[in-house]
Protein backbone atom coordinates (compact mmCIF):
# COMPACT_ATOMS: atom_id res chain seq x y z
CA UNK A 1 0.00 0.00 0.00
CA UNK A 2 1.32 3.60 -0.75
CA UNK A 3 1.95 5.87 2.64
CA UNK A 4 -1.06 8.35 2.56
CA UNK A 5 -0.66 12.14 0.56
CA UNK A 6 -0.86 14.95 2.70
CA UNK A 7 -3.83 16.85 1.09
CA UNK A 8 -5.42 19.89 2.88
CA UNK A 9 -9.20 21.43 2.50
CA UNK A 10 -9.20 23.35 -0.50
CA UNK A 11 -6.54 21.30 -2.38
CA UNK A 12 -6.99 21.22 -6.01
CA UNK A 13 -6.31 18.04 -7.51
CA UNK A 14 -5.70 16.49 -10.68
CA UNK A 15 -7.05 13.07 -11.53
CA UNK A 16 -5.60 10.62 -14.14
CA UNK A 17 -8.89 10.43 -15.70
CA UNK A 18 -10.95 13.15 -16.82
CA UNK A 19 -14.67 13.92 -15.89
CA UNK A 20 -17.08 13.66 -18.20
CA UNK A 21 -17.78 17.34 -18.76
CA UNK A 22 -13.89 17.28 -19.78
CA UNK A 23 -12.47 18.70 -16.65
CA UNK A 24 -9.77 16.94 -14.19
CA UNK A 25 -9.30 19.51 -11.85
CA UNK A 26 -10.99 18.51 -8.36
CA UNK A 27 -11.47 20.68 -5.13
CA UNK A 28 -11.19 19.00 -1.82
CA UNK A 29 -14.43 20.09 0.12
CA UNK A 30 -14.44 17.16 2.88
CA UNK A 31 -11.28 15.16 4.26
CA UNK A 32 -11.60 12.30 6.29
CA UNK A 33 -11.78 8.57 5.72
CA UNK A 34 -13.76 9.45 2.57
CA UNK A 35 -13.01 12.36 0.06
CA UNK A 36 -15.48 14.48 -1.37
CA UNK A 37 -14.54 16.37 -4.70
CA UNK A 38 -15.88 18.82 -6.42
CA UNK A 39 -15.23 19.42 -10.16
CA UNK A 40 -14.32 22.57 -11.42
CA UNK A 41 -15.91 22.37 -14.42
CA UNK A 42 -19.38 21.57 -13.72
CA UNK A 43 -19.70 21.79 -10.06
CA UNK A 44 -20.17 18.22 -9.62
CA UNK A 45 -19.52 16.73 -5.94
CA UNK A 46 -18.82 13.38 -5.20
CA UNK A 47 -17.58 10.78 -2.18
CA UNK A 48 -15.61 7.98 -2.38
CA UNK A 49 -12.86 6.29 0.23
CA UNK A 50 -9.74 8.13 0.73
CA UNK A 51 -7.25 5.28 -1.04
CA UNK A 52 -9.21 4.68 -4.08
CA UNK A 53 -8.82 8.89 -4.44
CA UNK A 54 -5.33 8.45 -3.52
CA UNK A 55 -4.90 6.05 -6.14
CA UNK A 56 -6.43 7.95 -8.70
CA UNK A 57 -4.50 11.32 -8.19
CA UNK A 58 -1.88 12.18 -10.57
CA UNK A 59 -0.21 15.83 -8.90
CA UNK A 60 -1.75 18.07 -6.48
CA UNK A 61 -2.30 21.93 -7.53
CA UNK A 62 -2.09 24.88 -5.37
CA UNK A 63 -5.29 26.43 -4.69
CA UNK A 64 -6.83 28.86 -6.66
CA UNK A 65 -7.81 32.46 -4.98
Amino acid sequence: MDPPIRLKLGDIVELKKAHPCGANRWELVRLGADLKLKCLGCGREFMAPRAQIQRRIKRILPPEP
